[in-house]
């Protein structure tokens, strides 16, 4: 049979088979019986109100089914603006078709319902809706001032710690010193899959939403609470997802609209929103940051400040922790940290992979390229000298960290010691110049409750099942590895299922925390199964293990085994065929150790060593080469891993470079709202990347040992390109993305 040493292990995807064929089927794509369309139309103005809509010349066209707005929306629990969905931060939530006051621009006004999709979507294009235009603002410099600290209680939000020392005066009285204001605009997540909603009509006001999602649960909860169903009356799915990067955290408006079209129609709805549309909901948000950093002579940090204001909405308080990181991952007695948000016209941002470590990186590992430059020093030597042995913002020990290998074998990997230290010194055969920068960046690894359940029948086939997510990153496979290793079983044997509200609940994915949380409960249920699985051998005639205990036993090639005797075994289905029992279930659930894990800081680590062309008349720049090292815990399966912190390096690449929503303010509108003038990297612009995952042992952060690497893997990459153009060109660029203008 085949091997059961499967976890660390470079495994295919399972699901790769169904997503190359197109059996793998995503939210806009379920056949349903009596399928209507629907269409959503966008407000033109970025605030106002509506004072008209011209509902009876679209209902008029034959085939077009009805025109919802807020002229003729029913009353819903929805309007309790005490609901929050499970990610929601302080403030109201958005209401869609609520009132006819607009918020922001493309805000939904109407949906327009029809027996096609073709037909819906022309029919939208006739509706007349006038308006009452306000003065409104979207740009944030002009709201400097008015930036305030977000109340205690947010969702996810951890405030900064207080201040440590004297920052003011170690900075004075310091001999290297540097401030400098760091900026980067507003970013869309952008994934391929459209947002959609296929809600399926299962009569007497039961309903099955197929949406896109990144958790089930958290799409249910709102529909129930919203519409007042039973939760066995509202079954919500998502079995794959094409990419969602955070924007599926929250229940977006699609779901609401498509389920409230659904209930009132009586029929099945399906809702697609336009690329256009995609802008209309979270964000990046566009983020303006402030750090004065000094040094010894002898190169040891004196003092650290570092203070983000970035824009919200006028309905809710979105917080992202920018600056708690620069307190943590270097050494440093006087640190002093900020964060303020405020009010803009536009929809709340939303959790954009790495939220707030991404943008707080760039910043903080810019300015220390800075400093290190002003002191006289190599990036990674200053880097060295300052390396936190201990988490200084909560005066805690770390579980475990492998920063500084991450650094040594990163820069052996990429050889760094052949850089030569001055600006514009490097240059290739064509003369273009040569750059080579660095940057890194912490994330928090953390566990959330999680559940799951197994089954095995009398042929050896495992099924084991979660309501978990997949964006992608390979939870499909990851699950079905660490269950066939927990039961010996061959990894064909295995069934992973997950993205159904009917199967025990888990977390949303995001946040790194999938491996850790899932991965724990499926490792859990599986070994309560080996329990079962182990009385019924101990009551087969002669039984070789009668009298062993579940931990003088092991499950390898299909089979139970003496630990100290391999050769006292029995055969997996042979036990299940002798019970008579055609099928075996245990169920189980894994919850974080608090207790043992409030002893420590509880993070993951990385160092990104980058290398760029610039044509020095052109000023384009390429990325040639990137060397990312990462410790994060335990690595499941190097393949899929290594797929993470690609993708990981491509979005920093893209961050640096190319990605910024760019708003007209006149008109309070994004205006590149789409995939020709929204820049995202493509095969041509991605060159050699190296990623390097050094080991790490953790038994503190979870059982199985994992931190995650979703996020980390994107952490520092814009910063080492920034500051690899720095040292290419000797022109410091503060204010991403860095594009040809800003080096001319």
């Amino acid at each position: 049979m085949s091997t059961t040493n499967y976890i660390g292990k470079p495994t295919s995807r399972v699901d790769g088979p169904a997503k190359v064929t197109g059996t793998a089927r995503y939210a806009g794509e379920y056949a349903v019986a009596n399928l209507a369309y629907g269409y959503v139309v966008s407000s033109p103005i970025a605030k106002g109100k509506i004072t008209k809509i011209h509902a009876d010349e679209v209902l008029a066209l034959p085939g077009v089914i009805q025109v919802f707005s807020h002229e003729n929306v029913p009353s819903l629990a929805w309007f309790d603006r005490s609901y929050k969905d499970l990610v929601a931060p302080g403030g109201s939530p958005f209401r869609a078709l609520h009132d006819a006051e607009i918020k922001f621009s493309q805000q939904p006004v109407a949906l327009v319902v029809a027996e096609n999709f073709e037909l819906a979507r022309y029919a939208a294009s006739l509706l007349r809706v006038e308006y009452e235009q306000e003065a409104h603002e979207t740009n944030l410099e002009t709201q400097r001032a008015k930036g305030y600290e977000p109340g205690r209680g947010k969702t996810g939000f951890q405030p900064p710690p207080p201040p440590r020392g004297n920052p003011d005066k170690a900075w004075e009285e310091a001999p290297h010193r540097m401030e400098a204001e760091y900026v980067h605009g507003a970013q869309h997540h952008n994934p391929m899959e459209l947002f959609a909603t296929t809600v399926e009509w299962r009569g007497d006001g039961k309903i099955t939403a197929y949406d896109k999602t990144q958790g089930v649960y958290n799409v249910q909860q709102y529909l129930t609470k919203i519409f007042g169903l039973k939760k066995d009356d509202c079954r919500v799915v998502n079995e794959y997802m094409g990419g969602g990067f955070g924007a599926g955290l929250r229940p977006q408006y699609s779901v609401f609209l498509a389920v409230l079209a659904a209930l009132e129609l009586k029929r099945s709805v399906r809702l697609t929103l336009t690329r256009q549309q995609m802008f209309s909901f979270g964000h990046r948000p566009h983020t303006l940051q402030y750090l004065k950093l000094a040094a010894n002579a002898d190169g040891s940090l004196a003092a650290l400040q570092h203070h983000a204001l970035h824009e919200t909405s006028h309905f809710e308080d979105y917080t992202e922790n920018v600056v708690n990181w620069s307190g943590m991952l270097y050494q440093c007695e006087n640190v002093k940290l900020g964060y303020q948000i405020a009010k803009l016209d536009v929809y709340t941002p939303l959790d954009m992979r790495a939220p707030g470590a991404a943008s707080g990186s760039v910043g903080l590992e810019i300015a220390m390229d800075e400093l290190a430059y002003e002191a006289g020093l190599d990036p990674l030597e200053f880097r060295l000298r300052n390396y936190a042995e201990r988490d200084q913002n909560q005066d805690k020990p770390f579980s475990s960290k492998k920063l500084r290998e991450c650094y040594h074998q990163g820069a052996a990997k990429f050889g760094w010691d052949q850089r030569t230290q001055a600006p514009r010194s490097m240059r290739d055969a064509d003369g273009k110049l040569i750059g080579w920068g660095i940057g890194g960046g912490v994330w928090d690894a953390t566990q959330q409750k999680s559940a799951a359940k197994a089954s095995i029948t009398a042929d050896g086939k495992l099924t084991v099942l979660s309501g978990a997510g997949e964006n992608g990153a390979g939870t499909y496979t990851i699950m079905t590895q660490i269950a066939a290793e927990t039961l010996g079983l061959p990894i064909e044997a295995v069934t992973f299922k997950l993205g159904d509200t009917e199967l025990p609940e888990a977390p949303l994915q995001g946040g790194s925390w999938t491996a850790a949380s899932v991965g724990t409960a499926v490792k859990n249920t599986c070994e309560a199964l080996g329990e079962k699985l182990l009385k019924l051998a101990q009551k087969m005639d002669n039984s070789p293990l009668k009298d062993a205990k579940p931990e003088d036993v092991e499950f390898v090639n299909g089979q139970i085994r003496l630990r100290a005797d391999a050769n006292q075994a029995v055969v997996l289905r042979d036990v299940l065929q002798a019970s008579g029992e055609t099928k075996v279930e245990a169920d189980s659930s894994a919850m974080p150790n608090m207790l043992k894990q409030q002893q420590y800081s509880l993070h993951s680590h990385n160092i990104v060593f980058a290398e760029v062309k610039v044509d020095e008349e052109l000023g384009t720049i390429h990325v040639t080469r990137v060397v990312n090292a990462v410790a994060a815990g335990r690595i499941l399966n190097l393949k899929t891993a290594r797929s993470q912190v690609l993708g990981s390096v491509v979005w920093g690449i893209g961050m640096a470079l190319m990605e910024e929503t760019v708003m007209d303010h006149k008109f309070g509108r994004y205006v590149n709202h789409n995939f020709a003038e929204y820049h995202v990297p493509v095969n041509a612009d991605i060159h050699d990347i190296d990623v390097l995952f050094v080991e790490e042992e953790d038994d503190i952060v979870n059982p199985l040992g994992v931190k995650g690497i979703g996020e980390v893997g994107m952490l520092g990459v814009a910063a080492a390109v920034a500051n690899a153009v720095y040292h290419a060109t000797g022109k410091r660029v503060r204010d991403l993305p860095v594009m040809i203008d800003k080096l001319l």
